[in-house]
Order: C-alpha cells, then structure tokens, then sequence
C-alpha cells in the first residue's frame, strides 16, 4: 500500500486560521441577519404612515393615537448639528498632526488622547455635557445635545480623517511643494482632495454614532413630544424613543419601539449608501 502524504504543520495551521474566519464571517453576517431580522419582524407590522408624519397624541404611550415624527426630526437635528460642530475641528487637528506636527512627540500624545476618548463611555460624555450646561446655565437643550454630541465625535472623526490622510503618497506632497505650494496649500488644496473617500467615511462613523446613542443625550438633550423650535428648547430622539417605548407594559407599544428601531435603521442605511455613491464621485479626484 502506498502511505497517504502527511499533511504539514504550516498546511494544519493554515485550515485551522482558514475555519477561524470562515466562523467569525458566518458569526458576523448571522448576527447581522439576526438583527435585521428581528427589527423587520417585530416592528414592520406596527410601521405605518402616521407613524412617521404625526407626533405623540395624547396617550401615545398607552396605545393610542399619534407617531415618532418628533423623534426623527430630533435625531436629525441632534446627529447633523453634532456632526457638522465635529467635523469643524476635526480637519484641522488631522491636517495639523500630519503637516504642522508630524513625527513630532506631540502628535503622539494627541492620538493617544484620542484613543483614549474614543473608547469613553457615551455616559460619561452625557455627564460632561450636563455639567457644562449647568455651568453655563443652560437646559435641557437641541444645542446641549449637540455641543455634547460633538464631543462624542471628535475623536472617532479626529482618527478617521488622520488615518486617511496618514495614505496619502509623500512622493505627492514632495510634488506639491516642489512647485511652490506652501504647507497650508498643499493641505487644503491637494491633500483634502485627495483624502476625500477616506474624510466622508469618518464623517459617516461618527454620524452613525450619534444617531443612535442615547445616554450622552438623555441629559443634555431631554424629550418632548413637539417639534424643536429653537436651539434653546428640549428635544426628542430616535434611540430615547425606542427606550421608553420598550419600557411601557403595553404590547401595542412595544411594537412601535421596534418600528422606531426599524427606520433609525433604514436612516443610517440611506446615508450609508448616500455616502458610498458620494465616494465614488470623489474618487475620480484621486491619484493612484
């Protein structure tokens, strides 16, 4: 008989890491399913027109009339305002770690502070943001949820639009300052460009984590059942919506908590596929 070939310790390992991310893929995707899944199911049937065009009637929470318009319209407010505040002063810090900054201690220390605001607790966002507004004698507030959303960002955007900027090819900058081009204009004008996939999907990070998070606005940005009508009044969100939908003893309402869950879902799907059309447009700016 002729002896089977063994199979060799390089070839073990490479099946083994080989199943290892098949399963995290199914892991992935089948947990990403699931929770589709579960929203669709459980909310589509309690999704109707109403729902989405009125606000709270009187006993909305107790089955009755009336829908989430002011939870949308806050949400919106609450992510743009935060998002656009955010995305004021996270070019710059990019721009100056990587032209003003760059292989310098300093730098380092910036990044390092914001890793580690990334990964603080939404929470804790929500309490620094209360205690500004205290100390600046403000309420409950679109523009507190705001300003504390746009500290929420900052770093997410900060390290997003650095790390994008970070591919950009130095034989392009050398370039660029070989004809003259100062530092600034390199940055504004060639490098910003360039870079522009790579700052929109930053942008829509962090966007996507402002829309859905509800402890850095439950605070700062209160709830009301009416339309904001100026940055000084208290607003609504989707996420706040969904919590205190879901912790009503009524089924009926219940089932609009996942409804809500559902279009704060198909909000972010929409500019996720806003964006990635937005980035092929830029794309056609960019040198490979």
């Amino acid at each position: 008989m002729v002896p089977r070939p063994r199979i060799s310790r390089r070839k073990l390992e490479e099946l083994f890491f080989q199943g290892l991310m098949i399963i995290s893929t199914v892991g992935v995707l089948g947990s990403l399913l699931l929770i589709l899944g579960t929203i669709v199911w459980r909310g589509l049937p309690a999704l109707d027109l109403a729902m989405i065009t009125q606000t709270p009637k009187g006993g909305y929470y107790l089955g009755q009339e009336g829908g989430i318009l002011n939870a949308i319209v806050g949400s919106l407010y609450l992510a743009l305002g935060g998002t656009l505040l955010s995305m004021v002063a996270s070019l710059p810090i990019a721009l100056y770690l990587h032209f003003y900054a760059a292989r310098s201690r300093w730098a380092e220390v910036v990044r390092l502070a914001l890793d580690v605001l990334w990964g603080i607790p939404s929470i804790v966002y929500g309490a620094f943001g209360f205690l500004l507004m205290l100390w600046l004698g403000m309420r409950a507030s679109l523009l507190g949820g705001i300003i504390t959303l746009a500290f929420l960002e900052l770093p997410i955007m900060a390290r997003g639009m650095d790390e994008a900027i970070a591919m950009v090819p130095a034989a392009l900058k050398e370039a660029s300052y070989a004809l003259g081009a100062t530092r600034f204009e390199t940055a504004a004008r060639i490098v910003v460009r360039q870079t522009a996939p790579g700052l929109l999907t930053a942008v829509l990070l962090a966007f996507g984590r402002a829309i859905g998070d509800a402890a850095s606005v439950l605070f700062t940005a209160g709830y009301t059942d009416r339309l904001p009508d100026s940055l000084l009044s208290p607003v609504a969100s989707l996420p706040l919506a969904v919590f205190f939908q879901l912790g009503t003893p009524f089924p009926k309402v219940q089932e609009r908590a996942y409804a809500s869950a559902l279009v704060l879902t198909v909000i972010v799907l929409v500019l996720s596929v806003l964006s990635r059309w937005l980035s092929r447009r830029l794309t056609r700016h960019v040198i490979r």
